[in-house]
């Protein structure tokens, strides 16, 4: 695996497949992010107070290690999502209750989505408003059904019976595949100290979901990496069945095909297509890296499987994923070039491999700031369209099938003279 993320969701929290009105007040049981951030400070006159390492709970509840900075960013930015929250309220008070699920603008003519040759002005307006507001960050009252919307996963659900995923989860029980093994093996470790998900219930809960999507798609089963992913969605889409579309929104439509297959074709098509954008966007970083041996899988390959989710701060991560339901895949690209270009002069400096992953790692970790991410990946890195990097892969598919093709070959080999 990955390794331990350091974080701890303290306050109780117990997803159901039941829904209730986002409009309404959750359940004593659902946790908020309406607390203020507790941390302990530090003695008075100490002359480092500032750079000493304190834990405190981030806006999602985790417990995680920082300095006071960190934790005057993280109260700066609980203000911004109230300011962000009441214009969201103001644009459902002037446009109307669930403005943003009405029919959108998509030049591909995406599901759920207008074609531009049947453009309104009022379509248009909307498009544009969801799109900048969605960058600026979906409040967390408002994430689930904006991201359900946004996704396709709303769309998705509605072609199949109600009663898909509760006749899904009766079909898989007592079944076990090489799936449900390795998912079995995986959900103690997956945020461990999270006392949800440590205990019986919350593990139940992930392994639903998880096992139910091996069974909806026999091809991509399980792998690790997506336990980390569905465990988020279930902290933020409140029940099993909208994490588990949400999820297969995800893999089926939001993500390159096969990212998580036995091969995990697509994930190393999107590792040289990073590698390539790194070259055009960042020449110097990428020339200096190549140089010293370093390769960018090191650390993008946890950060494209798990989708940032064990790398980046909760609510980062969070913001990250607003931007990706509503724009596509293209923005981990963006995300990813914007931490290796923050710390350019940096990783120019360095000449070991591990001293670079270090730097990249703890600048990841410690991104408390989710505009400062944002801005320097839409405004400091160059545009980069869905087409372009669709174009991107299937140069590199070619080049990553045969090298998959040659790998098996020479294995065969191998056998054979055994």
């Amino acid at each position: 695996m990955f390794g331990i993320q350091p974080r701890d969701l303290v306050d109780d929290f117990n997803p159901r497949r039941r829904r209730w009105s986002l409009w309404t007040t959750p359940p004593a049981s659902m946790p908020t992010t309406s607390h203020n951030i507790r941390y302990k400070v530090p003695r008075k006159g100490h002359a480092n107070a500032y750079h000493l390492s304190v834990k405190f709970e981030d806006l999602c509840g985790f417990m995680v290690e920082g300095n006071v900075d960190d934790v005057n960013v993280l109260n700066e930015v609980r203000e911004r999502i109230r300011e962000q929250g009441r214009v969201w309220w103001a644009l459902e008070a002037s446009k109307g209750a669930n403005w943003y699920l009405q029919p959108r603008i998509s030049s591909n003519g995406g599901e759920g989505m207008m074609r531009v040759t049947s453009l309104k002005l009022s379509v248009l307006t909307n498009t544009v408003t969801l799109k900048r507001l969605i960058r600026k960050g979906v409040p967390p009252a408002l994430r689930p059904k904006v991201w359900l919307s946004v996704s396709g996963a709303a769309k998705k659900r509605s072609t199949v019976p109600e009663t898909y995923y509760d006749e899904l989860i009766r079909a898989t029980e007592g079944k076990t595949t090489p799936a449900t093994h390795q998912i079995d093996h995986d959900l103690p470790r997956t945020f461990p100290c999270h006392p949800w998900l440590n205990s019986e219930e919350g593990q139940a809960s992930l392994r639903r979901v998880l096992v139910g999507y091996s069974f909806r798609d026999s091809e991509v089963g399980y792998c690790q990496g997506l336990n980390y992913v569905a465990a988020l969605l279930l902290l933020v889409m409140k029940t099993e069945e909208d994490a588990f579309w949400m999820l297969a929104v995800l893999l089926e439509n939001v993500l390159v095909s096969d990212c998580y297959t036995d091969t995990l074709t697509g994930c190393h098509v999107e590792q040289r297509v990073f590698k390539d954008l790194l070259a055009k966007n960042c020449p110097r970083i990428a020339a200096h890296l190549e140089a010293m041996g370093f390769d960018v899988s090191l650390v993008a390959t946890e950060w494209f499987l798990c989708l940032f989710s064990k790398t980046l701060p909760s609510e980062t991560t969070l913001r990250v994923w607003d931007v990706l339901f509503d724009e596509g895949a293209k923005v981990l690209f963006h995300v990813a070039l914007a931490i290796f270009k923050m710390r350019e002069d940096d990783l120019l400096c360095i000449q070991h491999i591990g001293d670079a992953i270090d730097v990249l790692q703890t600048t990841a970790h410690h991104l408390y700031e989710p505009d400062e991410l944002l801005t320097f990946a839409f405004d400091k890195i160059g545009s980069m369209t869905t087409n372009t990097i669709t174009k991107e892969r299937k140069k590199q598919e070619t080049v990553v099938m045969a090298e998959l093709d040659q790998r098996t070959r020479r294995l065969n080999s191998l056998k054979m003279d055994a």
